[in-house]
Protein backbone atom coordinates (compact mmCIF):
# COMPACT_ATOMS: atom_id res chain seq x y z
CA UNK A 1 0.00 0.00 0.00
CA UNK A 2 1.39 3.37 -0.95
CA UNK A 3 1.57 6.28 1.47
CA UNK A 4 -0.66 9.29 0.86
CA UNK A 5 1.07 12.25 -0.76
CA UNK A 6 1.94 15.09 1.61
CA UNK A 7 0.26 18.30 0.42
CA UNK A 8 0.12 21.80 1.94
CA UNK A 9 -0.70 25.40 1.03
CA UNK A 10 1.91 28.02 0.10
CA UNK A 11 4.85 25.62 -0.14
CA UNK A 12 7.44 24.69 -2.74
CA UNK A 13 7.63 21.05 -3.83
CA UNK A 14 10.60 19.25 -5.32
CA UNK A 15 9.22 16.91 -8.00
CA UNK A 16 10.86 14.20 -10.09
CA UNK A 17 9.48 11.53 -12.42
CA UNK A 18 10.75 9.25 -15.16
CA UNK A 19 9.81 7.32 -18.28
CA UNK A 20 8.75 3.67 -18.01
CA UNK A 21 11.67 1.19 -17.99
CA UNK A 22 14.05 4.18 -18.20
CA UNK A 23 13.54 4.37 -21.97
CA UNK A 24 15.45 7.46 -23.20
CA UNK A 25 12.58 9.22 -25.01
CA UNK A 26 13.55 12.85 -24.43
CA UNK A 27 16.70 12.72 -26.59
CA UNK A 28 14.52 11.87 -29.61
CA UNK A 29 14.24 14.80 -31.99
CA UNK A 30 10.63 15.69 -31.29
CA UNK A 31 9.76 14.33 -27.82
CA UNK A 32 11.40 17.13 -25.83
CA UNK A 33 9.60 19.70 -28.00
CA UNK A 34 6.32 17.86 -27.47
CA UNK A 35 6.93 17.86 -23.72
CA UNK A 36 7.67 21.61 -23.80
CA UNK A 37 4.40 22.21 -25.67
CA UNK A 38 2.46 20.26 -23.06
CA UNK A 39 4.29 22.08 -20.25
CA UNK A 40 3.34 25.47 -21.75
CA UNK A 41 -0.30 24.30 -21.98
CA UNK A 42 -0.14 23.12 -18.37
CA UNK A 43 1.04 26.58 -17.33
CA UNK A 44 -1.97 28.04 -19.17
CA UNK A 45 -4.41 25.74 -17.35
CA UNK A 46 -3.01 25.95 -13.82
CA UNK A 47 -1.38 28.70 -11.78
CA UNK A 48 2.05 27.86 -10.43
CA UNK A 49 5.64 29.03 -10.20
CA UNK A 50 8.39 26.71 -11.44
CA UNK A 51 12.15 26.74 -10.88
CA UNK A 52 15.05 24.41 -11.55
CA UNK A 53 13.23 22.69 -14.46
CA UNK A 54 15.21 20.04 -16.31
CA UNK A 55 14.38 17.34 -18.84
CA UNK A 56 17.05 14.92 -19.94
CA UNK A 57 17.19 11.33 -21.16
CA UNK A 58 14.33 9.58 -19.40
CA UNK A 59 13.53 11.96 -16.51
CA UNK A 60 12.37 15.42 -15.64
CA UNK A 61 12.63 17.27 -12.35
CA UNK A 62 11.78 20.73 -11.02
CA UNK A 63 10.62 22.82 -8.09
CA UNK A 64 6.99 23.93 -8.21
CA UNK A 65 4.77 26.14 -6.08
CA UNK A 66 1.12 25.78 -7.10
CA UNK A 67 -1.15 28.73 -6.33
CA UNK A 68 -3.14 26.19 -4.30
CA UNK A 69 -0.67 23.60 -2.98
CA UNK A 70 -3.34 20.94 -2.99
CA UNK A 71 -3.51 21.11 -6.81
CA UNK A 72 -0.09 19.47 -7.31
CA UNK A 73 -1.69 16.07 -8.12
CA UNK A 74 -4.03 17.69 -10.68
CA UNK A 75 -1.13 19.53 -12.34
CA UNK A 76 1.01 16.41 -12.55
CA UNK A 77 -1.89 14.24 -13.72
CA UNK A 78 -2.73 16.63 -16.55
CA UNK A 79 0.92 17.10 -17.59
CA UNK A 80 1.83 13.42 -17.63
CA UNK A 81 -1.45 12.16 -19.08
CA UNK A 82 -1.58 14.74 -21.88
CA UNK A 83 2.04 14.02 -22.86
CA UNK A 84 1.35 10.25 -22.81
CA UNK A 85 -1.74 10.49 -25.02
CA UNK A 86 0.00 12.70 -27.57
CA UNK A 87 3.21 10.66 -27.54
CA UNK A 88 1.32 7.37 -27.98
CA UNK A 89 -0.81 8.84 -30.79
CA UNK A 90 2.23 10.08 -32.67
CA UNK A 91 4.20 6.84 -32.28
CA UNK A 92 1.29 4.42 -32.70
CA UNK A 93 2.09 2.94 -29.30
CA UNK A 94 -0.29 2.04 -26.49
CA UNK A 95 0.15 1.66 -22.76
CA UNK A 96 2.25 3.36 -20.14
CA UNK A 97 4.77 6.06 -20.95
CA UNK A 98 5.64 7.03 -17.37
CA UNK A 99 7.26 4.60 -14.96
CA UNK A 100 5.84 4.99 -11.49
CA UNK A 101 4.12 7.76 -9.58
CA UNK A 102 6.01 11.02 -9.52
CA UNK A 103 8.11 11.65 -6.44
CA UNK A 104 7.48 14.85 -4.50
CA UNK A 105 8.69 16.39 -1.28
CA UNK A 106 7.73 19.62 0.46
CA UNK A 107 10.69 21.98 0.81
CA UNK A 108 11.40 23.73 4.08
CA UNK A 109 11.46 27.24 2.61
CA UNK A 110 12.51 28.40 -0.85
CA UNK A 111 14.31 26.38 -3.55
CA UNK A 112 18.12 26.81 -3.62
CA UNK A 113 19.46 30.05 -5.11
CA UNK A 114 20.88 28.26 -8.15
CA UNK A 115 17.40 27.03 -9.18
CA UNK A 116 16.51 29.62 -11.80
CA UNK A 117 12.97 30.77 -12.63
CA UNK A 118 11.77 29.09 -15.82
CA UNK A 119 11.89 31.38 -18.85
CA UNK A 120 8.48 30.54 -20.32
CA UNK A 121 9.11 32.51 -23.49
CA UNK A 122 12.19 30.39 -24.16
CA UNK A 123 10.32 27.14 -23.41
CA UNK A 124 7.52 28.18 -25.78
CA UNK A 125 10.00 29.21 -28.48
CA UNK A 126 11.75 25.85 -28.23
CA UNK A 127 8.44 23.98 -28.24
CA UNK A 128 7.43 25.63 -31.51
CA UNK A 129 10.80 25.38 -33.23
CA UNK A 130 11.69 22.51 -35.57
CA UNK A 131 14.38 20.40 -33.95
CA UNK A 132 17.36 19.62 -36.20
CA UNK A 133 18.73 16.07 -36.21
CA UNK A 134 22.22 15.08 -35.13
CA UNK A 135 22.71 17.24 -32.03
CA UNK A 136 22.25 16.53 -28.31
CA UNK A 137 19.19 17.74 -26.42
CA UNK A 138 19.45 19.21 -22.95
CA UNK A 139 17.21 21.85 -21.42
CA UNK A 140 17.67 23.12 -17.86
CA UNK A 141 17.25 26.02 -15.50
CA UNK A 142 19.33 24.57 -12.66
CA UNK A 143 18.16 21.09 -11.74
CA UNK A 144 18.11 19.48 -8.30
CA UNK A 145 18.99 16.08 -9.78
CA UNK A 146 22.29 16.33 -11.66
CA UNK A 147 24.04 12.99 -12.07
CA UNK A 148 27.38 13.09 -10.32
CA UNK A 149 27.11 16.77 -9.41
CA UNK A 150 26.32 18.42 -6.10
CA UNK A 151 22.85 19.83 -5.60
CA UNK A 152 24.23 23.36 -5.50
CA UNK A 153 25.83 23.27 -8.96
CA UNK A 154 24.65 26.32 -10.94
CA UNK A 155 23.15 25.81 -14.38
CA UNK A 156 22.12 28.30 -17.00
CA UNK A 157 19.55 27.71 -19.73
CA UNK A 158 20.87 25.51 -22.52
CA UNK A 159 19.20 24.46 -25.71
CA UNK A 160 20.99 21.79 -27.65
CA UNK A 161 19.23 19.05 -29.56
CA UNK A 162 19.76 15.44 -30.49
CA UNK A 163 18.60 12.26 -32.06
CA UNK A 164 20.31 9.61 -29.96
CA UNK A 165 18.16 6.66 -31.00
CA UNK A 166 19.74 4.31 -33.54
CA UNK A 167 18.15 4.38 -37.00
CA UNK A 168 15.37 1.91 -37.75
Amino acid sequence: MRLPRELAKDVWYEVCTGINISEPLFPMEWTAALFCRVLVETKGRFRFEMRGFKIEGCTFSFYIKPEDGFKLPKIMQWLKQTFSVRFNFRTGRTGHVWGDRYWSEILAGEPPEWAKEVDWDAVEAEANKPIPAGMTYKLSWGSPRQAGLGSETPFSPQFTFSSVFPPG
